[in-house]
C-alpha cells in the first residue's frame, strides 16, 4: 500500500489505519515501539495522523466516511475554463428570476470541482473581470452581466447573423484566427495504475519549454500556409507576453491574407496586439493627454487649457467616433472585413475547441522532449480536418442562437 505525502487521506485509507492499529494492539510483537508508531511506519504516514484518525474513530466510527477537507490557501486566481459554465449558471438564474449571490456561485464551483478551493474575494474579482456585476434587477438585486458586455455581444451576433443565409450557409467566408501555446511537459495528469505499485510515470517538475502557435480555421479546416510555430523565450506567464503588434501584423499580412478567399470576414478576439490604433484613429482613454488635446483642437472642439485628463476623456466618450485599428485598415485594403468577438466569450470562438483537440493529442502522447512535442503538435493538427471544423462551427452557431434568444428574453423580463 502506498501513500503520497500531502494528498488528503481517503475514507478507505483511514479504515485501513484503524485495522492496522487494532492488529498491532491485539498481537504482541517483540518491539518496544508503541502500536501507533508501528502503524505509522507500516503505512508511511505520520504518528499525528494515526492519532487523529483513531481519535475520530473512537468518537464516532462514521466520521471515517467523511472526506478529508482540502487544506492550504485558496487559489489566487480562477481558471478561465470555468467562465462559460459560470455564465450559464448566472444567466439561467436571471432567466428564472432567482436571487443569486457570490456564495451560490462558490458552492456551484465547489460541487463541480472538488480538487480546487475558491476564495470568495477572489471569485468577486474574477467575476468583475469576466464582465459581471452585482446590480439591481427587475425585482431585486442580483448578479448580472455588465451592460457593455451584453451590448458588445449583441453587436457581434447581429453582424454574424447578417452573414447567414436562410439555409444556414454563409454569404462571405468566415475565418477564425487565434494564438495559443503548449509546453514540452504537457501531459495527462490522471492515469490508470496499480494501487499496490503506485503510478510509475515519473513526470519532470515544471512545465518545460514552450511553443507559441498561430493559426486560423474556416469551415474547410485549417487555413493552408497559415500555421506559425515558434519557441517562446519565457517559461512562465501568459503567452500573450510573447506576442506583439509587429509579429502579429507580419503573420497576418504574409501568412494569412494570401491564403484566404476574397471578401472574407475575419473573426478574432480583443487581444491588445489585435487592436493597435491606426494613425487615422481618434485617441482613446489610453492615449496621452497631449494626443487627446491635439485631436480636440483639430476637430475644433473647445477645451480649457487647465483641463485634467479625466475631463478630456469624458469629452472623448461623448464626441469621438469609434477607434480605428491598424489591422482593420490592412484587412480592408485587401478586401476583407474584421469582426471581433465580444469580451470574455471564448465559447464563441470555434478555434478554441480546435486547440483543445490538438493539445489533448499532445497530452496523450507526451514523452517530455521537445522533438516529440514538435512531432505530436503536427500530428495533433492532423486531427482537425474539414469534418471536425464543420461540426465545431455548427455547435458554435447553436451557442450564438441561444445567446440571441436568451438576451431578448432577459431584456423583456
Amino acid at each position: 500500500m502506498s501513500y503520497t505525502r500531502g494528498k488528503p487521506l481517503t475514507p478507505e485509507f483511514k479504515k485501513n489505519v484503524v485495522s492496522v492499529k487494532k492488529y498491532f494492539d491485539t498481537n504482541k510483537f517483540q518491539s518496544t515501539e508503541p502500536s501507533v508508531k508501528r502503524t505509522a511506519d507500516a503505512l508511511g504516514i505520520g504518528v499525528a495522523s494515526v492519532k487523529r484518525i483513531m481519535a475520530s474513530y473512537n468518537q464516532d466510527p462514521e466520521l471515517l466516511n467523511s472526506p478529508t477537507k482540502m487544506r492550504g490557501r485558496p487559489a489566487h486566481s480562477i481558471s478561465i475554463s470555468y467562465q462559460e459554465s459560470v455564465r450559464n449558471y448566472i444567466r439561467t438564474a436571471n432567466k428564472n428570476g432567482e436571487y443569486i449571490t457570490l456564495s451560490d456561485i462558490k458552492n456551484y464551483l465547489n460541487k463541480n470541482s472538488i480538487d480546487e478551493l475558491f476564495h470568495i474575494a477572489t471569485l468577486a474579482r474574477t467575476l468583475n473581470r469576466w464582465g459581471f456585476e452585482f446590480g439591481k434587477g427587475t425585482r431585486s438585486q442580483h448578479l448580472k452581466e455588465k451592460d457593455d458586455v451584453i451590448a458588445a455581444r449583441q453587436r457581434y451576433l447581429r453582424k454574424m447573423r447578417k452573414n447567414r443565409e436562410k439555409d444556414g450557409n454563409t454569404i462571405q467566408s468566415e475565418i477564425y484566427l487565434d494564438e495559443s501555446y503548449v509546453n514540452k511537459n504537457h501531459s495527462n495528469d490522471l492515469i490508470w495504475y496499480s494501487g499496490e505499485d503506485g503510478p510509475w510515470v515519473q513526470k519532470p517538475t515544471g512545465k518545460g519549454e514552450r511553443l507559441i502557435i498561430m493559426n486560423a480555421i474556416s469551415s474547410l479546416g485549417w487555413i493552408a500556409g497559415a500555421k506559425l510555430v515558434f519557441k517562446s523565450t519565457r517559461k512562465t506567464g501568459d503567452y500573450h507576453g510573447q506576442m506583439n503588434c509587429e509579429l502579429f501584423n507580419k503573420w497576418f499580412i504574409d501568412m494569412l491574407l494570401p491564403n484566404i478567399p476574397d471578401n472574407s470576414i475575419i473573426i478574432m478576439d480583443n487581444a491588445s496586439y489585435h487592436k493597435r490604433l491606426s494613425a487615422h484613429s481618434p485617441p482613446t482613454s489610453l492615449s496621452s493627454k497631449s494626443r487627446i488635446i491635439e485631436w480636440l483642437e483639430d476637430n475644433k472642439i473647445p477645451c480649457r487649457s487647465d483641463s485634467l485628463k479625466p475631463e478630456l476623456v469624458e469629452m472623448l466618450k461623448k464626441l469621438a467616433p469609434e477607434p480605428v485599428y491598424e489591422i482593420d485598415e490592412i484587412a480592408q485594403s485587401h478586401g476583407h472585413k474584421i469582426i471581433r468577438t465580444p469580451p470574455y466569450h471564448p465559447e464563441l470562438q470555434p478555434i478554441e475547441i480546435c486547440w483543445g483537440v490538438v493539445k489533448n493529442h499532445i497530452a496523450r502522447n507526451c514523452n517530455f522532449t521537445m522533438d516529440n512535442l514538435i512531432e505530436q503538435l503536427d500530428a495533433g493538427f492532423g486531427k482537425v480536418n474539414e469534418e471536425t471544423c464543420v461540426k465545431i462551427i455548427e455547435k458554435i452557431r447553436k451557442v450564438e442562437d441561444k445567446f440571441w434568444k436568451e438576451d431578448l428574453r432577459l431584456d423583456k423580463s
